[in-house]
């Protein structure tokens, strides 16, 4: 499974399995498995390099088990085939978007304009002020 350029999956790390799934629906979800678990482990994976496992291990630390595993679970569909393809949807985005490295910001000064404006601004305000005062007796 290609989740970015140039970082596949391969289907021999991901391991699906079929539950049945809970709630209302009668006899079809009370006798078919059609409920979808995935997992990934993370920390085992070969197709990440170092920095990009250090990285998807950062972002979705809060979704990982204690061995680095990832587990998302289907079952919005009666059909198995379509939870299954849901649930590997959900971790190609999930990886994705963890892979995604954020900009650097450039550090930037103010124009010359911009300080002189803001500076002007500054002492409109400072006359405004000082004329709401009260006056002082002597």
């Amino acid at each position: 499974m290609t989740v970015a350029p140039g970082v596949h999956i391969p289907a021999t790390e991901l391991q699906l399995s079929a539950i049945a799934g809970g709630g209302p629906g009668g006899q079809h979800v009370n006798r078919s498995a059609t409920r979808v678990v995935l997992q990934w482990n993370v920390r085992a994976t070969r197709a990440l390099r170092a920095e990009q496992r250090e990285r998807v291990l950062e972002k979705l630390a809060s979704r990982l088990d204690s061995d680095g595993a990832l587990r998302i679970v289907a079952g919005e569909y009666r059909s198995q085939l379509q939870n299954r393809r849901a649930a590997l949807e959900r971790l190609r985005q999930l990886v994705a978007r963890a892979l995604v490295v954020p900009r650097a910001r450039k550090a930037t000064t103010p124009t010359f304009g911009s300080v002189q404006e803001r500076l002007s601004t500054k002492r409109q305000r400072a006359e405004t002020k000082r004329q709401r005062r009260r006056p002082l007796d002597d």
